[in-house]
């Protein structure tokens, strides 16, 4: 699963590395080095504008962990911050989503935890070591996505704006390479070539799409040892790369 991740590129510089064409200044979200489920993040995703005919591609501050349409409540959100792509488009709670509503989620990386074996002669318990894993180049990773629109009951009217959620999760996959190594499952990414069939909401063939999903940076991947402070969401900041004590 990806439970954790950075992300803290400026919408500025997001704007132009994904060439969005839509960016409303009042969506705020501060840069993370510790992203966790419920936080707000920056999506990229393409939407039709109905007063122009244009497909416009625009970034959106959105709340991880997807919420179905038909969910009763937002708090099922919580559970749903990753989707296995071996079932994505044939899930209820995904595969409309799949079919119309893909995103690319930026990020300079993420954390996975791999469970390690108290020390010889301890009779503590196994530990869990935080690992950030991330491109071996440093370039930004577009986590492959879907995005969902939820209406509030209690809100009265559909132009309030706390009427809607809008929402997110991310694609999962057996993990390889470095990835591989400390856990199970890992993000899937989309390539720069492929932005524009993913983002295509006019794009429905499944098989197609899923054949874009990638393992980030083409498998060439860093894996390193960081300090256990990213274990508890409320901390924050650049130390969270340091390696451990």
């Amino acid at each position: 699963m990806c439970g954790r991740f950075v992300a803290t590129r400026s919408p500025q510089d997001l704007s132009g590395l994904f060439h969005v064409t839509q960016w409303d200044p009042a969506d705020l979200v501060a840069p993370s080095w510790n992203v966790a489920p419920t936080d707000d993040v920056w999506t990229v995703w393409e939407r039709l504008d109905r007063g122009t005919g244009a497909v416009e591609r625009q970034l959106r501050a959105v709340r991880w962990g997807l919420v179905p349409s038909w969910a009763k409540s937002p708090g099922v959100g919580a559970k749903m911050i990753n989707a296995r792509v071996e079932t994505v488009h044939e899930k209820p709670a995904y595969r409309r989503a799949f079919a119309k509503r893909r995103c690319l989620l930026p990020a300079d990386g993420f954390y996975e935890w791999q469970t390690l074996p108290a020390a010889a002669g301890s009779t503590g318990k196994p530990r869990k070591q935080p690992y950030f894993i991330s491109p071996e180049d440093g370039q930004v990773m577009a986590l492959a996505g879907l995005y969902e629109f939820w209406r509030d009951p209690g809100v009265a009217s559909d132009d309030d704006p706390a009427a809607w959620w809008t929402t997110c999760t991310i694609v999962t996959t057996e993990a390889t390479d470095a990835a591989g190594r400390i856990h199970p499952r890992m993000p899937l990414a989309i390539a720069p070539d492929h932005y524009d069939q993913w983002l295509d909401p006019a794009h429905h063939d499944t098989d197609e799409l899923r054949a874009l999903l990638t393992t980030p940076a083409g498998g060439r991947l860093d894996a390193r040892a960081v300090g256990t402070a990213v274990n508890s969401v409320r901390n924050n900041g650049p130390h969270l790369l340091d390696p451990p004590e």
